[in-house]
Parts: C-alpha cells; sequence; structure tokens
C-alpha cells in the first residue's frame, strides 16, 4: 500500500469536456500561477448546476469568474433571468423596508458564497459531487482510493479487518503529502498481486472490474492488440498523441515552458510576453522534421491571462475528426474479474469491516468515516464500524421501474420502518416492501415519505439524531433491501420522499460527526452556538465550504444512489434561528431578518433548491417550518427559499386544542375555517395534516386514541351507536383537512384505519419495550370500527384521484355558522358540507351555490359502510337548485344534514335560466 496526497484536483484544467456535459471548452488559459479552465454555465442565481442543449451550442466569450457571478440586483447576467432580490414582496404587496434591505444584503451575500465556492470548484455542480471523491472508491489502476476531510489531524488512515495494516506505517501524514491545503486526506489502498504472479507489463492495462462478469476475458494479449491498433488503425507517419484532444495544449506548453514548467510566480521569474517567447521558440525549432500534427499558432490579447488559441489546418482538422477513437481496441484489451480475481487480492474486499485512525494534537482518534455507505453504529455497546460497500458486479442491485411521474397532487403516506410491523422488534426493508407498500397503494395514497432512513445510534430518537448521512439505517436492512423497497414502490407508482434532517445532527463522537477529526468546529460552530440548547444535538456551520459541499453532496447522492423522489426538509425553524425557533413571536415581519436569523442557513437552503431543481427537475421539496419564514415557496430569483410545498403544522395544533379542551358541542366553526385556511396565498402550496407522527410519538396520544376513549361523554346508545358517534367527528376532521385547500395532504401510517394507540420508542423509562412501537394491521381484517374509519379513508383518497379535488382553485367559502355549526364551501364545481353538532340533524337546510343546477351526493360520512347510520335515503343523494337567493349567492340548495355528518356534493347537471 502506498499512502499520499493527490494535487487539488482544480489546479490542472485543459482544454476538454465539461465535467457535466460533452460540450468542448476551446481556449487555453494559462495563467501566471498555472492551468485553468472549464464550462461555465448560466442560471437561475448566475450559475446553472447542469448544462442545457441550446447553451452547447453557443460559443460565448470565456470572461473572468468575478465577472460572470454579477453584482446587479435586477439582471443576472447575459441569457439569464431576471433576479429582483425582493420580488415577491413586490408581487405580494409586503412593504417592509428592513425586510426589504435584508433580503437584498441576503442576495448579495449569496453571489459572494457562489464566488467563494468557485475559488475552490471549477464549476458549481461540483460542490453537490461529493460522494464521486469522497469516501472510497474503486480505482481502474488496481486500487481503491479513500479520501475524507479532517483539517485538524496530523496524520490519517485506515484500520480494518483486511490484510493486517498498521495504523501509523499504512497512513497519510503530514509532511509527507498526506493532506492538501484544505485540509483534505487522500490514502490510496492498492490491490495485491496473488503469490506467483507478476505485475503488468504496460501500465494502461486495465482490469473490468466494475462491469459484466466475463466481458473482456478473451486470451487476447496486449501486445498482439498494439500491434493490430498500428497496423489497422494508424497510418504511417502519424503521431500517436493525436488521439486525445488533452494532450495538444499540454505539448504546447511543456513546448514553450519546458517538460518541467514552473507551477509558481516565483518560479516562473520574470518572462518576455507570450508572442515573443512563442517566437524565439519557432526560430529555435526551424529544423526540426515536418510532423503529421494539425498546425497551430499564437495570438496575445495582452492581459494578464496569455490567451493561446490553437489554429489548426482546416484539411488535418476535418482528418481527424471524421475518424472513430479505436474504442474497440482498447475494450478488447481490458480483462475481466475472471482475470482480476485470479491476478489480484482486493485491496479492501466487500464487505470489511473498517474505521479511520487519526493522530491530532490532543492524542489518538477512531472514528467512522463521515461519507462512509454503511456503518453499524455500535447500539446496545458495541463498537462502531463501517462496511465497505462495493458488491461485485453480478451482485449489484440492477433497478427495473423507472421513476413514476409526478402527481398533480400529493397523497402522502407518511411511515417508519422500524414500527410498521405487527410484531414487537424492529421491522425491516424486506417486510415492509412485502406488507406494508401494497396497503399503501390500496389505501389510494400516491407518495410514500420515510422518516429515520439515514443512520442513527439512537433509535429512540426515530431517526430524527442522524449519525451517518450516506447510510440507510443498518436495522432495516442493507443499501440493496432498501433500493429494491424503493424500485417496488415506483413499479405500483409510489414516488419515495425522505424527511431529510440536515438542521442539526447527532451529538455522537465514536460514530457520529462531533469532534470529528478532534476539533470543536470540523462540522459545527463552536461555542453555545455549536449545540441545540434543548435537544442535546450540534449545529452545522452552514458558511463553511466544506460544510456546504457535504449537505449538498448528501442530497444528491439520495438521489442519484436511491432514486429518491423529494425531501421534507426537518424543522427548519431549528436552522433558522440561533434561538433554534424557541422563541415567541409576535408576528412582526422584521423578526425574519433580526440578529436571531442565520443568514448562512439561509443561503444553504437556496441553493439546496437550486441545485435539485435544476439537476432532478421532478424533484419534490417540502419545507417544515413553524415559524412560516417569509418567501418559503417563492422562487429564488425572487427573493424566496424555492421550496414547493410548505408544511402547516398549525392546523393539527388547532385541532388537537380542540380535542383536549373544549367539548365537541362548543367548538368554533369560524376558528376552525381561520386555522385551516389561514394566509390565503399560499394555499396551493400548503400541505395539510390532521396528525403526522408528532402527534402520536413519545408521550402524545395519536387523535384516534383521544377520541375513541373519551370519558366525557355519557350516553345511552348501544355500543355500536357510540362507536360511530366518537368516530364520526374523526371523519369530519380528516374531510374537511382534506379537501378546503392546499394540493398536499399527509396521513401517518396507522391513522387511516384510527390506530387506537400512541406510538412509544423503547428506551429506559419504559424498560426498552416494543409493545408500543409497532402498528396492529389486524384490527383491518374485522368488519368494524377500523375498518369502517379505513373504508372512509380510502374513498377519500380516490375522490381526488378521480375528481381531482385538491388540484381545484381556493375554496369559496361561503357559509360558516357556530350556532348550526355548520360549514360549507364550494371547490371548483364541488360542494362540501359540514355538520358538526354532536346532536342536532337538520332538514331542509338552506345553503347558497354559485351555479344552478342539480348537484348529487359522492361521498357522505353517514354511510353504514363508514359506520354511520345511513340516514341519508335515496331520492336525498340528487338534489336541484332554486332560484332564491342565499349566502350572497344567486341559487340555494335545501339539504338534509344528519348530526355529526359530511357530504360532498358534485355539479352533474347545469340550469340555465
Amino acid at each position: 500500500m502506498c499512502s499520499f496526497a493527490a494535487p487539488s484536483a482544480h489546479l490542472l484544467r485543459g482544454d476538454g469536456p465539461c465535467s457535466v456535459c460533452p460540450s468542448p471548452v476551446r481556449p487555453l488559459v494559462i495563467h501566471r500561477l498555472g492551468i485553468s479552465g472549464g464550462c461555465r454555465r448560466r442560471g437561475s442565481s448566475g450559475w446553472r448546476w447542469r448544462c442545457s442543449s441550446s447553451e452547447q451550442k453557443q460559443k460565448k466569450p470565456n470572461r473572468r469568474r468575478s465577472e460572470q457571478v454579477g453584482t446587479g440586483d435586477d439582471v443576472e447576467g447575459a441569457g439569464g433571468p431576471t433576479v429582483d432580490p425582493v420580488g415577491f414582496l413586490k408581487r405580494m404587496r409586503i412593504s417592509n423596508k428592513v425586510f426589504a434591505q435584508f433580503l437584498r444584503e441576503r442576495y448579495k451575500a449569496l453571489k459572494d458564497r457562489k464566488a467563494e465556492i468557485l475559488t475552490r470548484f471549477a464549476e458549481l455542480p461540483e460542490i453537490a459531487a461529493g460522494f464521486e471523491l469522497l469516501g472510497m472508491h474503486r480505482h481502474r489502476q488496481h486500487r481503491v482510493d479513500f479520501m475524507e476531510w479532517a483539517p485538524g489531524a496530523r496524520y490519517c488512515s485506515i484500520i480494518g479487518d483486511f490484510n493486517e495494516w498498521s495504523p501509523t506505517e499504512n497512513s497519510a501524514r503530514d509532511g509527507h503529502f498526506g493532506h492538501d491545503d484544505f485540509g483534505y486526506w487522500l490514502i490510496i489502498l492498492e490491490d495485491k498481486l496473488r503469490e506467483g504472479q507478476e505485475a503488468d507489463e504496460y501500465f494502461f492495462q486495465e482490469y473490468n472490474y466494475v462491469d459484466d462478469y466475463d466481458k473482456g476475458d478473451n486470451g487476447v494479449s496486449v501486445d498482439e492488440l498494439l500491434k493490430r491498433v498500428s497496423d489497422e488503425y494508424w497510418k504511417p507517419g502519424e503521431d500517436h498523441y493525436k488521439r486525445t484532444r488533452f494532450e495538444v495544449p499540454a505539448k504546447l506548453y511543456e513546448m514553450i515552458f519546458g517538460p518541467n514548467g514552473p507551477q509558481t510566480e516565483e518560479e516562473l521569474g520574470e518572462i518576455l510576453d507570450a508572442e515573443t517567447r512563442y517566437k524565439m521558440w519557432k526560430e529555435s525549432n526551424e529544423g526540426d522534421p515536418s510532423s503529421n500534427l494539425s498546425r497551430f499558432d499564437v495570438m496575445d490579447t495582452g492581459k494578464e491571462y496569455d490567451i493561446y488559441n490553437i489554429v489548426e489546418d482546416p484539411l488535418s482538422r476535418e482528418k481527424f475528426r471524421s475518424r472513430k477513437p479505436p474504442l474497440a481496441y482498447w475494450i478488447e484489451m481490458r480483462k475481466g474479474r475472471k482475470a482480476w480475481l485470479k491476478k489480484y487480492l482486493p485491496a479492501i474486499p466487500h464487505g470489511s469491516k473498517y474505521r479511520l485512525y487519526f493522530n491530532t494534537p490532543d492524542g489518538a482518534l477512531e472514528r467512522i468515516p463521515a461519507w462512509a455507505t454503511r456503518v453499524f453504529p455500535g447500539a446496545d455497546g458495541k463498537q462502531p464500524y463501517a462496511v465497505h460497500w462495493e458488491p461485485p458486479p453480478e451482485q449489484i442491485y440492477k433497478w427495473k421501474n423507472k421513476r413514476p411521474k409526478t402527481p398533480s397532487t400529493l397523497r402522502i403516506y407518511e411511515c417508519h420502518i422500524g414500527i410498521s410491523g405487527s410484531q414487537q422488534n424492529i421491522s425491516s426493508f424486506k417486510e415492509f416492501t412485502a406488507n406494508v407498500l401494497p396497503h399503501i397503494k390500496e389505501a389510494g395514497y400516491n407518495v410514500i415519505k420515510l422518516i429515520g432512513i439515514a443512520e442513527h445510534k439512537d433509535y429512540s430518537s426515530v431517526g430524527f439524531k442522524v449519525t451517518n448521512f450516506f447510510a440507510v439505517s443498518s436495522r432495516f436492512g442493507t443499501p440493496d433491501d432498501f433500493k429494491h423497497l424503493v424500485d417496488e414502490a415506483h413499479g405500483i407508482g409510489l414516488l419515495v420522499f425522505l424527511d431529510i434532517v440536515h438542521s442539526y445532527a447527532a451529538a455522537d463522537e465514536l460514530v457520529g460527526l462531533s469532534h470529528f477529526d478532534g476539533s470543536n468546529d470540523c462540522f459545527f460552530h463552536s461555542g453555545k452556538r455549536g449545540h441545540h440548547k434543548f435537544w442535546g444535538t450540534r449545529m452545522f456551520k452552514y458558511g463553511d465550504i466544506d460544510v456546504l459541499h457535504f449537505l449538498l453532496s448528501n442530497l444528491k447522492w439520495w438521489v442519484v444512489e436511491y432514486q429518491i423522489d423529494g425531501f421534507q426538509f426537518h424543522s427548519l425553524s431549528s436552522m433558522l434561528y440561533t434561538h433554534n425557533g424557541f422563541a415567541t413571536f409576535s408576528g412582526d415581519i422584521e423578526e425574519y431578518s433580526n440578529q436571531y436569523v442565520d443568514k448562512d442557513a439561509l443561503i444553504y437552503l437556496i441553493m439546496a433548491n437550486e441545485m435539485l431543481h435544476d439537476l432532478h427537475p421532478d424533484i419534490i421539496t417540502i419545507a417544515e417550518d413553524a415559524t412560516f419564514y417569509p418567501g418559503l415557496c417563492e422562487p429564488t430569483n425572487e427573493g424566496g427559499l424555492g421550496f414547493d410545498y410548505f408544511v402547516n403544522m398549525s392546523v393539527s395544533e388547532m385541532w388537537l386544542w380542540f380535542l383536549e379542551n373544549l367539548p365537541d358541542q362548543n367548538w368554533s366553526m369560524n376558528k376552525i375555517v381561520a386555522g385551516l385556511v389561514g394566509n390565503e396565498q399560499n394555499l396551493q402550496k400548503m400541505l395539510i395534516y390532521v396528525e403526522n407522527h408528532n402527534q402520536s410519538i413519545s408521550g402524545g396520544k395519536s387523535f384516534a386514541e383521544i377520541l375513541l376513549t373519551r370519558n366525557h361523554e355519557v350516553h345511552t346508545d348501544s355500543d355500536n351507536a357510540l362507536a360511530r358517534r366518537r368516530s364520526s367527528l374523526y371523519k369530519l376532521m380528516k374531510l374537511i383537512t382534506f379537501t378546503i385547500c392546499g394540493r398536499a395532504y399527509l396521513n401517518f401510517m396507522g391513522n387511516e384505519f384510527g390506530h387506537p394507540n400512541r406510538v412509544e420508542f423503547p428506551m429506559s423509562t419504559n424498560n426498552d419495550s416494543f409493545s408500543l412501537a409497532n402498528r396492529q394491521w389486524d384490527l383491518l381484517k374485522d368488519e368494524g370500527l377500523h375498518s369502517n374509519i379505513f373504508n372512509f379513508d380510502k374513498d377519500m383518497m380516490k375522490l381526488d384521484e378521480h375528481e381531482k379535488i385538491l388540484s381545484r382553485g381556493s375554496p369559496s367559502i361561503h357559509h360558516v355558522n357556530d350556532s348550526t355549526m355548520v360549514i360549507c364551501y364550494e371547490r371548483g364545481q364541488f360542494l362540501f358540507v359540514f355538520n358538526f353538532h354532536p346532536e342536532n340533524s337538520y332538514e331542509n337546510y338552506i345553503v347558497g351555490v354559485e351555479e344552478g343546477g342539480e348537484y348529487q351526493v359522492i361521498l357522505n360520512s353517514d354511510e353504514v359502510q363508514y359506520g354511520g347510520g345511513g340516514q341519508l335515503k335515496d331520492f336525498q343523494y340528487t338534489q336541484r337548485t332554486s332560484n332564491k337567493r342565499a349566502d350572497g349567492l344567486r341559487n340555494s340548495l335545501a339539504l338534509s344534514m344528519p348530526a355529526r355528518s359530511a357530504q360532498v356534493y358534485k355539479l352533474t347537471r347545469i340550469l340555465r335560466v
């Protein structure tokens, strides 16, 4: 094994393709301190994260980075969209000078941050591609490369259950090219020759380790193939190094500066201008024999940068461009895995256990790599370790299904893998795929949102205290098991979202990121700001380029590796404010721009949304923020944060307050409507729910548990009637929440059938019991209360699937009566009628409608199959309007409304007067 530091990946860049598109970069730019170049792409905020075909066709002059980032508020550059940092305030007619000035300063800070990034990365997309460089990666030259970021370590090595390596002898050391200027350590782990085998004669000999198992094992020797290339491909006298476009500018640089050209300004010294140097070189080489190379010349612009444009002879250029590269020969030269396994022992075999060893100023440390993709976190007192996950090609998971198209409305089923089984243990990915996915499809949902997927040591934290951000939880199965889950979900038309926790991290040190390299501020703030004051977690330092590199790459990793379709960003309040959201908000907009707001966190969220939406246009992002930060779902080029939806957490809190504090007959209909509708300008971007995991996990009760075990009601009804009364209110809460606003609705696993118990993860306070850490699916096998609730919930989902209820416009709420406890509103051609009164039924109750005609009931919560009384008769399911005005509308209906029931009417026939 050899260990050394790689030079910065961005120091040497020449004429070649863009890293994200095949478009060429023609000019060779030789700066006084080296060679640079790159493919620059414009975007909504100055840079694009991907290349478009139209841009590849346009040739634009190469400009300096500082010129391309831009400094104006209103125009973001030629070809780019207009940018107004306060655009959404103008559009929404919000006038506040302090907040507007904050948005302008934030926009300037965003541009400065991107300019800072471009001093380290040649292109903005590279900051989201860390997983392609860091961690462990097999190199085609018989080795495994490992790179990690640990600026506080003196040297770094890998120790594990392979090859008996020493943490001191086999390491990357400071002073021995162990790390670069940014604190990135590189260790090269070489595959070992088996006993009796000899090293390859040709350095370019490759072994096809990661492709088809038998490809390349054809017995043809390298010498024979090289002779065939010379005889069949190259014409006599042709220079072989013309095969790649990189070697021409490299040759030119070598000719002018010599084979060991200067790399620093001190080495360069005083030099003549480029044109004089070039003429001197041509005079000194006048006697050289003629070459088959294309002719080239030099143009000097006289600027700080010497621009060398390669001027090729047209005939020669066309000659070589028309020839296909000799790929077939090189492929035939490669050996397959059979030959590789016969000759080499892998540096780190698949499944090997390993850890990082750091020598720090405070002593030696062992850590789990930050970029590890398979980790066992060391629960139950065991030592944590990472696992090298590199299945052989014949075992690599092969995706079968494509991502479904993004639906116009989201019906989200929130679930936790570990508690998804009925047994008192931790359920697995395989069990969830086999047992729960079919139920979700039957229930009518089109998205699953998974919580607690990333690796975490503390199971009782529900998975929110993440220790390893690139690894799926080992409790649930392997990475391939999770891929199979996502694949099967896609196969039945379900999108898969993750609850992503980038707002904080676990404080664990042996397995997490805290004190990762011995320093307190590697990933996190130092001092009090680096610790969440209530949750005992660590707070990320969002202004650090390497932290951005880590978090943005993590988002892209889940999309690329596991084909995730969307993210809900967990607990933004804890990251947006230095008080972690634990403060009283008076409603003053200036509270969103005062000294407690973390501007760096806002910039990270803007960059995350721009990156995700530009690289993967169909990705959905959801903001979970209890403070309703202004501009959550507004475009980033108008001063917003760029999310697609935001979570309205106050609705669930409203229902809980009513359930715990007021008898049903005292509920206020006006307060219910006000709590549901909220800010009317954001209705179409609102994700709404009756209850999610928060209401029923660790201490709280589920709403079904509250409703179905109420003791303040005393009735003489039969048990069946009492059960109907208890479940009817639950159905009304669900239906009005589902239909009154928004394009997205969420339900937590089990609540679709009224799961009777809360969730409580095993912990010391309950003697590590699993009795409440599961779901009682058996309740659906018997006809009764829970199957009736499920039937209603399922038909609610069908209502949107068939009638596109959630994609209709904003509701027209025209009848809200606290005394009768009736609410009526229209949404498109649908009328929704709710009677919340626990005892009073109404006959010929007059409500107004906009359009005259015949209205037919398409959903009735009082039907017997839903556990209702079935009081509506068949002839009452179709009603015709009268021209008598009501509720300020020109038409009205006289309806029957059973107590505690709701009906959805559809306009089936329009009557014109």
